[in-house]
């Protein structure tokens, strides 16, 4: 799978969380039928955000984005459905574009630690899925244990 087409699918997958979100809440305060919308919406949001910035994060070292760049696309996710037009710009102007760096190219990023760990992980794909997975886990456990946004009501 392509950097762009990885990228994409979180993008995507990150904005029809919002809309199962915004539907737990239309359900919760507008036709006050429970709090299971929000709570299953809200951890398959939680879920994807999470995902989504750990994919920038990976796309994004790969593709050699600024800090800045990487920052404004995790912010996106904030905002419905702004990863989706993020998605499209990124790939218009070429952020997107090429192959996973598998093999060092002679850019002076190819010698950080983050681009040598970076290749090394894309030549184990078995271990950084369980890594990404193992990851995802523990930020979700972590947050779920401190509690939901804004105190649980």
């Amino acid at each position: 799978m392509a950097p762009r087409h990885l990228f994409r699918t979180f993008a995507i997958a990150e904005a029809i969380t919002w809309t199962f979100l915004i539907a737990g809440m239309l359900q919760k305060y507008v036709f006050e039928a429970g709090e299971w919308g929000v709570s299953i919406g809200g951890f398959l949001h939680g879920l994807i955000f999470i995902a989504y910035g750990m994919t920038v994060l990976l796309v994004g070292v790969n593709q050699r984005w600024s800090a800045g760049l990487m920052v404004t696309a995790v912010a996106t996710a904030v905002i419905p459905y702004a990863t989706i037009p993020f998605e499209m710009w990124a790939t218009r102007t070429g952020k997107l574009q090429g192959a996973w760096l598998r093999e060092p190219t002679g850019d002076r990023h190819d010698n950080a630690w983050y681009a040598r760990l970076l290749r090394w992980m894309l030549a184990h794909p078995i271990i950084l899925t369980v890594v990404f997975v193992v990851a995802l886990a523990t930020i979700m456990t972590v947050l779920l244990v401190l509690g939901p946004p804004g105190g649980g009501n």
